[in-house]
């Protein structure tokens, strides 16, 4: 009975969990954890490095230790004094066991930096690859969405919603316009169309007399005009004629 009773809790909360979760939100939060992970992996690595750099230091210093304690203690024996020889060799041999500690210790420090290295690189080459899988499935996912509004709207299309609004409303305009044009024939045929053309025809006859008459008056000018311009020349040369003669005389 228990594990049937947790069975159906799992399966409530398990389809309360699917209902809530967005694929596309859960891949960006994978995308943003998965880099917020190499921060952290270096600062590990870094730690390692530091400690086999320590223990590097840590045996130079007692490789160092041990050829001084080595050469104290033959310039010792030399001079004869062994009480400060053999001072020094104990020293000398605690700093061996020591180094031996040390050389183990690095060895298996830079073992581990090495592994932490090769960690990162595996580490870092499948990220890319998740990353790169999550943002392809999230440019799929945005597609999908772009196409599902375009099924939408064809499907709004054949079941007559836009479309039957479209033509609905093109079929009111295409009548409003036929019943204007039938209205404006109706208001052409009622007037009287030819008595305008032939009080039309009046008035260019009238214009035309006018014109005509302006021309006779006009020829009728010039005609008057033309004598009077022939006496004021001859009056002009009997003038020109009797000043020659006086200014000769003289």
């Amino acid at each position: 009975m228990w594990k049937r009773f947790v069975r159906a809790i799992k399966s409530l909360f398990g389809g309360l969990i699917n209902s809530i979760e967005d694929p596309k939100l859960i891949l960006e939060q994978n995308i943003r954890e998965l880099n917020d992970q190499v921060p952290r992996m270096n600062e590990n690595i870094a730690t390692v490095k530091a400690n086999v750099m320590l223990l590097q230091k840590e045996q130079d210093k007692y490789t160092k230790s041990i050829a001084e304690l080595t050469s104290k203690i033959k310039s010792a024996i030399n001079a004869g004094r062994d009480d400060i020889a053999e001072t020094y060799a104990l020293q000398l041999e605690k700093n061996r066991e020591q180094i031996v500690v040390i050389e183990d210790q690095l060895e298996f420090a830079q073992k581990a930096y090495e592994k932490a290295l090769q960690v990162k690189k595996i580490f870092m080459r499948e990220k890319d690859r998740k990353i790169r899988e999550a943002r392809e499935a999230l440019r799929a996912s945005e597609r999908a969405a772009w196409q599902a509004k375009i099924a939408d709207t064809l499907e709004q299309f054949e079941v007559g919603g836009m479309d039957q609004t479209h033509d609905e409303m093109i079929t009111r305009l295409n009548e409003k316009s036929a019943r204007n044009e039938a209205r404006m024939e109706i208001a052409l045929d009622s007037i009287d169309t030819k008595a305008m053309e032939i009080e039309v025809d009046a008035e260019r006859i009238r214009a035309g007399e006018l014109v005509k008459q302006f021309k006779m008056e006009m020829n009728a000018d010039t005609t008057e005009k033309a004598p009077l311009l022939k006496d004021q020349a001859d009056n002009v040369e009997t003038e020109s004629g009797k000043s020659i003669g006086k200014t000769r005389t003289r």
